[in-house]
């Protein structure tokens, strides 16, 4: 089998799975991390349960000996119980439900494997769950899906909430202010050479599109839908479901 991980880092790496869509883009991005010279990796995201993905990924990453989740949904999760069976790793993830033999991830923790150290950032919002993972010693953010590699998140509602989302994302640009973050590794679409245009692109397409939505109800809109079908109009109507969930989400954040 010919390894298709893709170098991006001395220190990451990802196998792009085959699961393109509307929401994944060109597929699950399946990071692999390793300190250079060190024996053992850690495997970021395993995605679909695909067995030419996940054999892809165990070649690359040879001796796996963590496998970490920036959230819950399924096409970062559904590999779960096949990555821990062929890796014999533990698996760990905000989320209990998302967590094998070992203890759930906490905020601010920090991960270290074989002299690979990551700070664990929680960035609710996308979902209550979601997580980036910051590899320090190269200033590289692991974004799962709070930012993409190509347009905009999706405020996954309920689960999602987008208060705390906007909290992440000016929490995300601090550190890329600091200097802590000069590129973004995403769970979708290319690497994100730029972090802090991109940052403030999201900042400024949230409020411009709250400012849509605040709109829409002052003219009589009532429900998610029916904003959607003002605010939207530009937007392929195949992701106006999508774009509901991030209506929704607003629609709550404006009558808190």
């Amino acid at each position: 089998m010919s390894v298709r991980s893709t170098t991006v880092t001395d220190r990451a790496s990802f196998v792009l799975a085959a699961n393109p869509g509307l929401m994944t883009l060109d597929g699950t991005n399946t990071w692999i991390l390793r300190e250079p010279g060190a024996r053992r990796s850690i495997v970021v995201d395993p995605g679909p349960d695909d067995d030419d993905h996940l054999r892809s990924v165990v070649e690359a990453a040879g001796e796996v000996g963590l496998v970490l989740f920036t959230h819950r949904h399924h096409d970062h999760t559904d590999a779960l119980d096949r990555i821990v069976e062929l890796t014999g790793a533990p698996a760990r993830a905000l989320d209990p439900d998302v967590t094998r033999g070992a203890e759930p991830l906490a905020d601010g923790e920090t991960v270290e494997l074989d002299g690979l150290t990551i700070e664990v950032v929680a960035t609710p919002g996308h979902t209550t769950d979601s997580t980036c993972f910051l590899v320090g010693a190269e200033a590289s953010l692991l974004s799962g899906d709070t930012v993409l590699g190509r347009g905009t998140t999706v405020i996954a509602h309920p689960d999602g909430v987008l208060g705390p989302y906007l909290d992440s994302l000016a929490h995300v640009r601090e550190l890329v202010a600091e200097g802590l973050v000069e590129r973004i590794l995403p769970g979708h679409g290319p690497v994100v050479d730029d972090p802090a245009a991109v940052v403030d692109f999201y900042l400024e397409h949230r409020a411009e599109r709250l400012d849509q939505v605040r709109a829409a109800v002052e003219a009589g809109a009532t429900t998610a839908r029916e904003v959607v079908e003002t605010v939207y109009q530009d937007v392929d109507p195949s992701l106006w479901p999508a774009a509901e969930m991030s209506v929704a989400a607003q629609l709550d954040h404006l009558r808190a």
